[in-house]
């Protein structure tokens, strides 16, 4: 199989890297061709929006699985407009990589893929809309990944504690889900390998108060955590507030039951354990 990824961004590379074994080609887009680092053995191609070139066309054309991580903007969704006549009604294989922020504010509950999407903001209106076209594009072949809060080496709370990023922002009730960099890697290649296509939901088992994986990293560390504050009074950015407007339980039952998939991090626990072991935080 020949794979090319649209947006080789922080979850494809991973991908990349502890897979890019299984193709017999391996191909993606970057911003800035120049830019090579942990991208070995990958042919890369500039894309930034507009118009791409013949050979990145004829590249994409020839791919059997295309993975698809360059998010819709405020004008839609830039690759579906530069690559998506080339896609059209293809037998390829494409993998979406969306966010499980479709589902907007459940109060807490329990939330699964037949659970309808909300619009509550403009990224969500653009990203349902996005879905919707890349499935259309190759029926039966699409498979959308609703992603959870993205962690991993290089990107964790130990980070975020070391350079005096992190925060304790206390909101009752509140709760996000989080999904390690290795389990998306496991279900990018899983719903390769499945027959058809569908929505998957990606995330671990234990959706947790944000300021609980904070507390666990810095016990690691050996740490004070930083000091609680309240959501109500927290001085945050209109993006970051936002993301508190919504609190949902996400299910991964159908990535377990369809997909096959096995977390290797079923919680933030083990993840962080396992980044701790492996001198994240030093």
């Amino acid at each position: 199989m020949r794979l090319f990824i649209l947006g080789l961004g922080y979850s494809a590379q991973h991908f990349a890297r502890k897979f890019g074994g299984a193709f017999s080609h391996n191909a993606g887009t970057v911003r800035d061709p120049k830019e090579r680092d942990g991208l070995a053995g990958i042919e890369l191609h500039g894309f930034s929006g507009g118009s791409p070139t013949e050979e990145t066309v004829r590249r994409l054309s020839d791919a059997d699985v295309v993975l698809v991580s360059i998010p819709p903007g405020s004008t839609g969704d830039p690759a579906l407009a530069a690559f998506g006549d080339v896609l059209a009604g293809g037998r390829r294989k494409i993998i979406y990589l969306s966010t499980i922020g479709v589902y907007g504010d459940h109060g807490g509950a329990w939330v699964d893929e037949s659970t309808p999407p909300q619009a509550a903001f403009e990224r969500t209106r653009l990203r349902l809309a996005a879905e919707q076209a890349w499935m259309d594009i190759a029926p039966g072949n699409v498979a959308i990944l609703r992603l959870a809060g993205i962690y991993g080496p290089g990107r964790n709370a130990f980070v975020t504690l070391r350079t005096g990023t992190a925060r304790r922002i206390i909101k009752p009730g509140q709760v996000f889900n989080r999904i390690h960099a290795d389990d998306i890697a496991s279900a990018i290649m899983a719903a390769i390998g499945h027959q058809g296509g569908g929505i998957f939901n990606v995330c671990d088992d234990e959706p947790a108060p944000p300021q609980d994986v904070i507390a666990y990293a810095a016990g690691l560390m050996g740490v004070a955590p930083p000091p609680e504050e309240a959501f109500e009074t927290a001085e945050m950015s209109a993006m970051a507030r936002s993301f508190y407007a919504s609190s949902a339980r996400v299910s991964n039952a159908k990535l377990k039951r369809e997909l096959g998939v096995a977390l290797a991090y079923p919680s933030y626990r083990q993840a962080l354990d396992a980044l701790w072991r492996a001198g994240e935080g030093r």
